[in-house]
This record gives structure tokens, sequence and C-alpha cells, in this order.
């Protein structure tokens, strides 16, 4: 009995833990949405570089994703699924197991079509673009 007690106290802190949301260097916040799915919800700086940029700090320190990882869009520009804010984008860093096939060949694509992909490291060089318009 104190032994099924112990793991279950056990499973609720680490799903507690896991359910925790991450703050981005941008101040982006990145919510994981199921074990393959994390969402960012930006702040105010709705660009898509601010938020490929908060993608990929989540991805390397939260997950200890490589720089040559890529990055999957699940789902585009929606409301967030987990504070119900108006701006969200969901990302995968394992399309397979997000039921996301990854999109084919280069090219200058706009907004974030589901299956999109971006390395970690080309996603964290965003990070330093600085906008003309504010």
């Amino acid at each position: 009995m104190k032994l099924r007690l112990l793991l279950t106290v056990a499973a609720t802190f680490t799903l507690a833990a896991e359910a925790q949301a991450f703050s981005a260097k941008n101040g982006a916040r990145v919510n994981p949405i199921s074990g393959s799915v994390f969402e960012v919800i930006p702040r105010t700086d709705t660009s898509s570089d601010a938020i490929w940029c908060a993608a990929s700090d989540f991805s390397r320190r939260a997950a200890g994703a490589p720089w040559n990882q890529k990055i999957y869009v699940v789902s585009g520009r929606g409301r967030s699924v987990t504070t119900g804010r108006r701006t969200a984008v969901q990302f995968t860093l394992n399309p397979t197991a997000a039921g996301v096939t990854p999109l084919q060949g280069g090219g200058l694509r706009t907004g974030f079509p589901v299956g999109d992909s971006m390395s970690v490291q080309r996603a964290n060089s965003l990070c330093n673009v600085i906008p003309f318009f504010r």
C-alpha cells in the first residue's frame, strides 16, 4: 500500500514538472501539449522569427535536442490549447509520434504550414533578427 502511494505521488510530481511552462529567452511561453507536441505562445512579438526562436530555445535547453535536429510544425497559427490566448503555434521534434508528414523540398514558405521544418540551429539564428517595424 505504501509503495503504491509513493509511486502515485512520484508520478504526480513528474507530471506536474513536465506540465510546467518554459520561458524562452525572448519572453515567449512554451507549454507541452503531449509527450511529443509543444506550443509556443508569444508574449507580444508574434513574428514568425520570434516564434521559431522560442521553439528553438525550448528544443535546445528544455528538450536537449542537438543543433541539427529538425523542429516540425504540427499546427499553424491559432488559439492556444493550453492558455486560450489568441496566437500560438504547435511544434514537434518527432513528426511520426505527432502524426505529421514532413513537407518535402526547400523554398520560401510563408506562415506555418503543417509539416514545415527548420533545424534547431537555423531557428536559433532567427533570435538575432532585428525587426524593422515594431
